[in-house]
């Protein structure tokens, strides 16, 4: 029997039972299309993962106070107070490898503008911290040298202090209050957009270093130095040169352990992405098993229909259908309800995706790789869940099928 025959049978076989096709077909759409969303969802967190990791800064290398061993107990990474604004001073003068470095400073503290309050992070750092971040300047300027190592009062900020401290209004050269110091706006940070973890990037004030060290917090250490090697193949080197430094800046010996950790934006990106790597294959995972379900489904209703259906493969047996047709047209009958299923699930998940998008921090992704995989996936279910049915229907005694009433 031609194969476009077989089809012709197998199609018209299940519209004749529209319901029972579509419930059967149900589980197939439900399972690609959890597949396909929650892929979309996985892969989503993986790019915004990797886009917030970007916006740190090209070819970025963070600095940061060790841990403190205290009667056995270890305060973590940033319990040491050893890093200072010299060391980064030291890392742009003496590390080739290096292009600009900015120590930074980071404090809670409330804001103040005429009956306006807004409690956000003070960061201190130097001239090349838009640089270094990638950041540019939406309105206004960021601040220069000579206001560096004058310790000016002066401030940038991003776009939430610009929309809760002076909504409608111009913001540059207002004068705000931190801890009754007043700091005058000179520019606005373009808008970054959302962390990695949900937190705004442009709730942000950031002043010169030395303002937040002598007149805002009264500290003696930097919280880290950010730095940024001058190519992305010079990063590594950086990394070795900085180490090498600070160990002797540090008067640390031979042998014993660094007072400061250096990470890389490639470890940021490393850990990251195989997290979000894992979240992306238990969702799928997870997923899948809806699909296996659907799967169970056509091989159910497959074999209620070779029982309904015995006389009729007599008949078509006793007419000189042999067995390989029989087994064909029943196993077409479970692919096209796979497929079916598969192409309404992609729509489903592509659906699913989309309103997944309005409630979460990240856009979903429906890549073509997700779609395929989905639906391969649901061509496989059907082959190896009606294969059984069509086998047992293909057995037949055509005698003893006749005689089935």
């Amino acid at each position: 029997m031609k194969f476009n025959l077989i089809l012709k049978v197998a199609t018209r076989a299940l519209i004749r039972n529209k319901m029972r096709t579509f419930l059967t077909m149900l589980g197939i759409i439900i399972g690609v299309g959890s597949v396909i969303s929650m892929l979309a969802i996985g892969t989503g967190a993986r790019e915004s993962v990797s886009a917030s990791i970007a916006s740190l800064g090209t070819n970025a290398l963070i600095v940061s106070p060790g841990s403190v061993n205290t009667g056995g107990v270890r305060t973590g990474s940033g319990g040491r107070t050893t890093l200072t604004p010299a060391d980064a001073l030291a890392m742009v003068t003496e590390c080739n490898a290096v292009a600009v470095a900015t120590p930074m400073t980071q404090n809670g503290a409330q804001l103040v503008y005429q009956n306006q309050n807004w409690a956000t992070q003070v960061t201190g750092a130097n001239e090349d911290f838009p640089v270094i971040r990638n950041w540019s300047i939406g309105q206004g300027r960021f601040f220069l040298n000579d206001e560096v190592r004058a310790s000016a009062k002066i401030c940038v900020v991003g776009q939430v202090i610009v929309d809760n401290l002076f909504p409608g209004q111009d913001p540059l050269e207002k004068v705000i209050r931190v801890r009754n110091v007043p700091l005058r706006v000179v520019g606005v940070l373009s808008v970054k957009g959302a962390s990695t973890f949900g937190a705004s990037q442009d709730d942000i004030v950031v002043v010169p270093y030395t303002t937040a060290m002598r007149r805002l917090f009264h500290l003696d250490n930097v919280r880290n130095v950010l730095v940024s090697a001058k190519t992305p193949e010079e990063v590594e080197r950086a990394n070795q040169q900085i180490t090498d430094l600070l160990r002797q800046r540090h008067r640390i010996n031979t042998g014993d352990e660094d007072d400061f950790n250096v990470r890389t934006q490639a470890e940021f990106a490393s850990a990251a992405d195989q997290s979000t790597r894992v979240f992306t294959l238990l969702l799928g995972g997870i997923a899948s098993v809806s699909l296996l379900v659907g799967g169970i489904g056509i091989m159910n209703i497959m074999l209620v229909s070779v029982t309904e259906r015995i006389r009729e493969i007599g008949i078509r047996m006793a007419l000189g259908a042999r067995p390989s047709d029989i087994l064909w047209q029943f196993l077409v009958e479970a692919v096209v309800l796979s497929l079916a299923g598969g192409a309404l699930g992609v729509g489903l998940g592509y659906l699913v995706a989309q309103v997944a998008a309005k409630f979460s921090s990240w856009p979903p992704v429906v890549s073509g790789m997700s779609v395929a995989l989905a639906f391969g996936f649901s061509l496989v279910v059907g082959v190896f869940f009606g294969l059984y049915p069509a086998f047992k229907a293909s057995q037949m005694d055509p005698i003893q099928a006749l005689r089935n009433e």
